[in-house]
């Protein structure tokens, strides 16, 4: 059976699972408590990380490793375009989230007040929660100004570049750490992601101790 261990508010997790719907590919869920690095998990990843993917007997490890592997043996619907230029675009808007997005926004604002509940890892630092609330107004503008000049992130289709940045912003608008009326544009377009057979696991996600905000499932938020 095809499985994909995972958490439900990692975005990298999230990501894959995007993917994974998008394609029409159906997995069994197991949550993984990756931070205790128990031996059979790192017998499957010896990095010690989620998302690990098994398809077909094979073990997939990296979201974006698994997701362009995905796009190459289940092309439809492509989710990476074929034109060189138009498929650089797409993997330097995935890095730039699951990078600069990630160590400016993600790990400030998600990681700091759910994973260390979670892991019982301590407290929040109230400043880097700081620093993640001031950074991700930059991001958003610059999403606002990408969509005011595309359809889509990455140019007119919706691709893995739209997939990665909803799985990030769906992480922390559950925990109501994106404002959505920054941007008219961005609010746009999260709702037609959102709106899409592939988001509604998502939306259904419940982590004990964290319940979602009222507007997190509602499609006209």
């Amino acid at each position: 059976m095809n499985r994909l261990y995972h958490v439900p508010l990692s975005p990298f997790c999230r990501k894959v699972r995007l993917t994974l719907s998008e394609k029409r590919i159906e997995v069994e869920l197991v949550e993984e408590r990756f931070w205790e690095q128990s031996p059979e998990f790192l017998r499957r990843n010896p990095a010690g990380k989620v998302p690990v993917l098994r398809l077909d007997n094979k073990l997939l490890s990296e979201s974006q490793a698994i997701c362009e592997y995905l796009d190459e043996t289940h092309p439809q619907p492509q989710l990476i375009p074929r034109d060189i230029e138009k498929r650089y675009e797409v993997r330097r808007l995935c890095a730039w989230f699951d990078d600069k997005f990630h160590h400016e926004v993600t790990s400030k604002l998600l990681y700091e007040r759910v994973n260390k509940k979670i892991t019982k890892a301590g407290y929040p630092d109230s400043r880097n929660v700081k620093s993640g609330s001031s950074r991700i107004k930059y991001h958003l503008d610059y999403l606002a100004w990408l969509l005011d000049q595309r359809r889509w992130l990455a140019g007119d289709m919706m691709t893995l570049a739209d997939i990665t940045a909803a799985a990030h912003l769906s992480c922390l608008d559950y925990i109501s750490d994106v404002d959505w009326n920054r941007h008219a544009v961005i609010k746009d377009w999260y709702a037609k992601i959102k709106s899409r057979p592939s988001f509604r696991a998502l939306l259904a996600d419940q982590v004990p101790g964290f319940p979602p905000p009222p507007h997190y499932a509602d499609l006209d938020f």
